[in-house]
C-alpha cells in the first residue's frame, strides 16, 4: 500500500493510493495514520478494504507528512563512501547516528525555510525507515520485520551549524522545515528490497545527486538492528539512512572545491524508485 495524509496543513486526513494512481480518502475507516496503525495487524486490516469502495479525493490536494505523529527522527551520516569521499571524511567503521528534531517535519512539498543569517543550507536525497513495531536489541535476521514501511525523505542541512559550530551535528540538522517526509509510508510488502532503490535529486533542474541504495556501507536491515542496541525504537520513528555523492558542499570544479548552497528561490526535485517524489521552493528566513 501507498499511504498518504493529505489536506491543509494540521488538519489532514488519512488517505491511500490505489492501483490505478488515484487519491482515496481513508477518513471513514481510521481519524488518523499514527503508530498504532503501523504494526503488520493494523496495516493487513488497511490492505483488506476495497479500494475501488473508498471515495475518490478529487483535484491535487497539498500532502502532508505520511505519519501524524513522528516520534524518534533518527539520522545516518556517512552511510555511502563516495559521499564521506566528497565530505573529506573517512569511512565509519560503525554507523554514525544522529537525530533531527522531529518539529522539523513537513510535507513533501512544502517550502523549506533557510534559517536565520544561513550561507551554507544544503540538499540531502535519503531513503527513510519507518518503525512499525517495538525493537530493542533485534539481530539483522529479524530487524526489517519491525519497519513498516519506507518513504522518500530530503535530509536538508546548514552545513555551518553541523560542522562549524561544535562538535554535535544535529544543530544543523533540525532547523524549521528541514525535514519533508513523503509523499507516501510505502509498505514493505512492496519493497522486497530495499537495497536495491535508485535516487536522484535536482537543483533548478540540474541533476546534482545519482544513486542506488546498493552503495550503503551499512544496509537498512544493519541500521535497525544497530540503533536498537543504544535505543528502543517505537512504531512511529523514523531513520533516514544517509544520502549519496553530490551534495552542495561537496562539489569541485577543476579539482578544487566549489560548493553551491541554497538560496531562495532555488527549487529541489528529488525521488526514490517506487516511493514518491518531492518538490520544495526554497525560501527566506521569515519568524513565526
Amino acid at each position: 500500500m501507498k499511504l498518504v495524509r493529505y489536506g491543509a496543513m494540521g488538519r489532514e486526513k488519512p488517505g491511500l493510493v490505489d492501483a490505478d494512481g488515484k487519491l482515496r480518502d481513508l477518513s471513514g475507516v481510521i481519524a488518523d495514520i499514527t503508530p498504532a496503525h503501523l504494526s503488520d495487524k493494523e496495516l493487513a486490516k488497511l490492505a483488506r478494504l476495497k479500494t475501488d469502495k473508498l471515495p475518490l479525493v478529487r483535484g491535487k490536494p497539498r500532502m502532508g507528512c505520511p505519519i501524524s505523529q513522528v516520534g524518534k527522527f533518527i539520522a545516518i551520516g556517512l552511510n555511502y563512501a563516495d559521499h564521506a569521499e566528497e565530505s573529506n571524511m573517512p569511512i565509519p567503521k560503525e554507523p554514525v547516528v544522529f537525530m533531527k528534531a522531529n518539529s522539523c517535519v513537513q510535507g513533501p512539498n512544502d517550502d523549506v525555510m533557510l534559517p536565520r543569517g544561513s550561507v551554507k543550507s544544503d540538499w540531502e536525497v535519503e531513503l527513510g525507515v519507518v518503525i512499525g513495531s517495538r525493537a530493542s536489541y533485534v539481530s539483522q535476521a529479524r530487524a526489517l520485520d519491525h519497519v513498516a514501511g519506507y518513504c522518500t525523505i530530503n535530509d536538508v542541512s546548514e552545513r555551518e551549524y553541523q560542522l562549524e559550530r561544535g562538535l554535535t551535528w544535529d544543530k544543523g540538522k533540525g532547523c524549521d522545515t528541514f525535514g519533508p517526509i513523503g509523499p507516501w509510508l510505502v509498505t514493505r510488502d512492496e519493497v522486497p528490497n530495499p537495497q536495491r532503490l535508485s535516487m536522484w535529486l535536482d537543483l533548478n533542474g540540474e541533476r546534482m545527486q545519482t544513486g542506488n541504495t546498493r552503495t550503503m556501507v551499512f544496509t537498512v536491515a544493519k541500521l535497525v538492528s544497530y540503533v536498537s542496541e543504544f535505543m528502543t525504537l517505537m512504531p512511529g520513528d523514523v531513520i533516514t539512512t544517509g544520502t549519496p555523492p553530490g551534495v552542495g558542499m561537496g562539489i569541485k570544479k577543476n579539482g578544487k572545491p566549489a560548493p553551491v548552497f541554497l538560496k531562495a528561490g532555488d527549487t529541489m526535485s528529488l525521488g526514490i524508485e517506487g516511493l514518491g517524489e518531492q518538490h520544495q521552493r526554497v525560501v527566506a528566513f521569515k519568524k513565526h
